[in-house]
């Protein structure tokens, strides 16, 4: 007998926690890395829109292992993560001169982007977890 749609548990589709701290990693880790280009700025600009990516994906992954839930829920929660953790990054840095205002928006769909991926990657990674390897 099938079950009453009243019966049916729902499960969320975001953990809203587990997004902020994952963003607030992201958002520490993402300030580092703005400060370090205004300390030193010879850094060239596709090594810092690197770091930026790499740390919305590894905010993304944590999100995707931690939760471990689905590939999509993964990639929602990452992507959100990521997205959050390099907004404050590219103010500070708009502020402090080192880059333009467009920075912010590009940086931040890329972002997102990446930390989408991470949380796929993340999934992947609890699944792994989760057979023992």
């Amino acid at each position: 007998m099938p079950k009453d749609s009243s019966q049916t548990a729902r499960v969320p589709l975001l953990n809203v926690r587990l997004v902020m701290w994952t963003a607030l990693f992201g958002t520490v880790t993402q300030l580092a890395l703005s400060v370090a280009r205004h300390v030193f700025p010879g850094l060239p600009a596709s090594l810092i829109l690197f770091g930026h990516m790499m740390i919305s994906a590894t905010a993304g992954y944590l999100y995707g292992l931690v939760l471990g839930k689905g590939y999509g829920r993964g990639a929602l929660g990452g992507g959100i993560a990521g997205g959050l953790g390099v907004v404050p990054a590219c103010a500070v840095s708009v502020l402090l001169g080192d880059s333009d205002g467009m920075l912010v928006t590009t940086a931040t769909l890329i972002s997102i982007l990446t930390g989408a991926v991470g949380g796929c990657f993340g999934h992947m990674g609890a699944i792994m977890r989760k057979l023992g390897l």
